[in-house]
This record gives C-alpha cells, structure tokens and sequence, in this order.
C-alpha cells in the first residue's frame, strides 16, 4: 500500500495509515471494545462471533491507526484509530458514511478535497493528552498530503438521554452553528431540535467543559455544527455534526511537512 505520509513518531507512540489488513483487523477490535464491550453499543451476531466493529465502509476508507511500540510492532501495536474516507471512496459506496443522519450537500458541493472522519477511538490505557495530538498530527499529515479543503462527520455525545445532554446540544448549537453555506442538516426524520434550553439559561463554561474531548479538539480548531442532532440507538450516542475548514489544522503543522517534503 502507498503511505501518503510516513509514520509519525513521538517516543513509544507513532502514528500511521494502516498498511494491511491485520492491522485495519486490529483498529476493528479496538473499535468493538470501545463502542460495544465499553460504551454499550449492539452488536449483531457476526460482531459479537469476530469481536470486530465493522461495515462496508472500512473497505473503501484509509484507517489512521496510533500505535505503541513498546505493545510490539504492526497489529499487536494498535492503540488508537481513526477512519478517514475521501470522495473517491464514497464514489465506491455511492455516498458518505453521514449521509444516513445528515444532508451533507453542502459539502459535497464544496470545490476541491473532502474527508469524512468517522470511528473514532483510543484505547482507555492511551487517552492522554499525548495520544489525541499525535491522531491529529496524522490527520494534518494526510489532509496536507492530499490537499483536503474541508473535513466533516459525526461526533458523538454519550448515551441518548436528550435530558442529560441539553446543556451541551445547546451550547453547541448557541456557539458553534456552522454558516449556512457549510451547514449540515440533520434528515428530517431523524432531526432532533438542538437548542433545548434557551440561551443564557444553563452555565455555557460547564457545557464546553463536559463536552467530549473530541469535540473539544473540533472546536479548537475552528469547527462548527450542523443543524439537528440524531439519536443513534444501536451505538447508544447523541451524534452531531462536525463541519472543519482544514486551514487551521493544516497552519499547526503546515512548516513541519513543507521541510519534510523539502518544498520549504
């Protein structure tokens, strides 16, 4: 397989596109653990046989694995993931993973490279602070490597309790709507209304604070959301969607691969 980039390391840990399919077996194990075995998503009966978290997606998407050194070296190493699906690969399914919750024409009308993030996982040993910049740091490598303009998908707030999350929908939707030129709606008969509780009315620092570290690190990067969160039952979430400009990922490390690249 031709690796857009090569492994980026940091002490033990480095990142990299998974090269074959022991390792894309591995990021599917992981996933199982943490969307099933830990937050209590179903399983049907090949999933809970395999212990592998997996759909026809995986097929057509590169997947940006973190691994561990000192756990061994290929599969065995697998820490962290990430998957990654550019137009080409949605061409191979006829869409994007997203669009079963979202219209997503906004994007798809966006003039140049797409990337939709998806599956997103750590091992609960490795979610430090450390682990999430080295993803990222793989994900600026491949969104430079093929020129990616926009990135977009779904993130996940934990359970499906409306109640329990309507702080944070509705700061999201109060602070971070996207523009309407890039603003994902959420299909009307999954759209679950977003500003539950009015503006001023809940402590905005605590619902930023009690956001998912993933959805945090969207958000420091100057990502919005769309309009309309969607339950989704069977992975036992609150998903929204995530819409980033890669400009302001890419500025972080743009210096580092235009001298790796040796164009600076």
């Amino acid at each position: 397989m031709n690796m857009p980039f090569e492994e980026i390391r940091a002490g033990n840990l480095g990142v990299r596109i998974a090269a074959t399919a022991d390792e894309i077996e591995a990021s599917q194990r992981l996933r199982y653990q943490v969307f099933v075995s830990e937050m209590g998503a179903q399983a049907d009966a090949t999933a809970r046989a395999t212990g592998l978290e997996s759909d026809a997606f995986d097929t057509v998407a590169d997947h940006l694995l973190v691994l561990d050194h000192d756990r061994g070296e290929g599969a065995s190493a697998v820490v962290g993931t990430y998957r990654l699906i550019r137009r080409v690969a949605a061409e191979k399914m006829g869409r994007f993973y997203s669009a079963d919750e979202y219209d997503i024409s906004a994007m798809e009308a966006f003039p140049g490279e797409i990337l939709e993030l998806g599956r997103s996982c750590v091992d609960a040993d490795h979610r430090t602070r450390g682990t999430l910049q080295l993803l990222w740091q793989g994900i600026a490598a491949y969104v430079f490597h093929h020129r990616i303009g926009l990135m977009f998908g779904c993130a996940s707030l934990p359970g499906v309790d409306l109640d329990a999350n309507a702080a944070q929908l509705s700061y999201l939707y109060h602070h971070h709507l996207a523009p309407p030129e890039l603003r994902p709606r959420a299909v009307a008969e999954r759209f679950v209304p977003m500003d539950r509780l009015a503006a001023g009315s809940y402590d905005a620092k605590r619902a930023l604070l009690d956001l998912p570290p993933l959805i945090k690190g969207y958000l420091r990067l100057g990502g919005f959301v769309g309009d309309g969160a969607v339950l989704d039952v069977p992975f036992n979430t609150t998903d929204v969607s995530i819409v980033v400009k890669t400009d302001l990922v890419t500025d972080k490390y743009f210096k580092h691969y235009e001298r790796k690249l040796g164009t600076g």
